[in-house]
């Protein structure tokens, strides 16, 4: 499908405008990513948690002495709730139980304790272990200021050829926290613009689609610095499809909370993509 053909479908004016609304909802959600209200990094050993200055990890939300952690040399935790605390562990009135992390629980949800409006879960980046810590009446939430785009553009709406890597290659993603995390890459996308050839690699996080991490000479300026995410659907018939106008903002332009992926060199075009989400104008930084 060339630039013109889609130029004249009138569904891809609604289409971006459904992905707009349905990005809004997913990040204003109750437990989306505007609700974070904390990382909060456990040490070995005991760690006592609660709202009260006297605990090791002081909270923001929630009973003065939720309850205490302990982290053994392993990597495993375990909580102990305050007789008084009224929290839950996954929706149960449990007193105690194993916490298991993100990266550990598989198909199935790490462990949350909930607290009023508050919860928390752990995780784990590269054998460090945290607390994220989720509040619905974060200030993030409740004073979102909406977000901002490019004008819905259909020549941004590219048709790339892809180029599958048998086997896959391997691409080195750096994290706001400077980890730096090696993903298996299944291909790449080649696409022309102003007479010029662009590649980017994806990685594939889930069975039915692509997650491009990418940045362009808009990043740090019109959009955010750090990268700016696509999904996009698998490739058929050796194309694939970048609507560079579904290009989003990583939760870290949001929240200071939030542990981003850096775009990895590869991904950095030397173009303005004058598309998709622009800085958000209430972001922390």
């Amino acid at each position: 499908m060339h630039a013109d053909t889609v130029a004249s479908n009138p569904d891809f004016q609604r289409d971006t405008q459904q992905w707009q609304q349905r990005r809004a909802a997913g990040l204003t959600a109750a437990n989306g990513w505007l609700s974070l209200i904390g990382l909060e990094w456990l040490k070995q050993g005991n760690n006592r948690v609660g709202s009260a200055s006297d605990n090791d990890i002081v909270l923001t939300a929630g009973p003065a002495h939720l309850g205490v952690i302990t982290l053994d040399n392993s990597g495993a935790a375990h909580m102990v709730l305050d007789k008084d605390s009224g929290a839950t562990i996954d929706g149960k009135p449990l007193h105690e139980a194993a916490l298991i992390d993100d990266a550990h629980a598989g198909d199935a949800k790490p462990t949350t304790v909930a607290f009023g409006t508050a919860n928390f879960y752990m995780i784990d980046r590269d054998g460090r272990k945290g607390l994220r810590v989720k509040d619905s009446n974060a200030s993030t939430r409740t004073h979102f200021l909406g977000l901002d785009y490019f004008p819905a553009d259909p020549s941004w709406r590219v048709i790339a050829d892809w180029v599958p890597f048998d086997p896959p290659h391997e691409l080195e993603i750096g994290s706001v926290l400077g980890t730096v995390n090696k993903e298996k890459v299944p291909g790449k996308a080649v696409f022309q613009r102003d007479g010029h050839t662009y590649e980017l690699m994806p990685i594939q996080e889930g069975p039915d689609s692509l997650f491009f991490i990418i940045a362009d000479r808009t990043s740090g300026h019109e959009t955010y610095g750090a990268a700016r995410f696509l999904d996009v659907a698998l490739p058929k018939d050796g194309k694939v499809v970048l609507d560079f106008n579904q290009a989003y903002n990583p939760p870290c332009a949001f929240t200071p909370f939030a542990t981003c992926p850096l775009a990895p060199p590869e991904n950095r075009m030397d173009l303005r993509v004058t598309a998709g989400e622009k800085n958000y104008r209430g972001g922390h930084h």
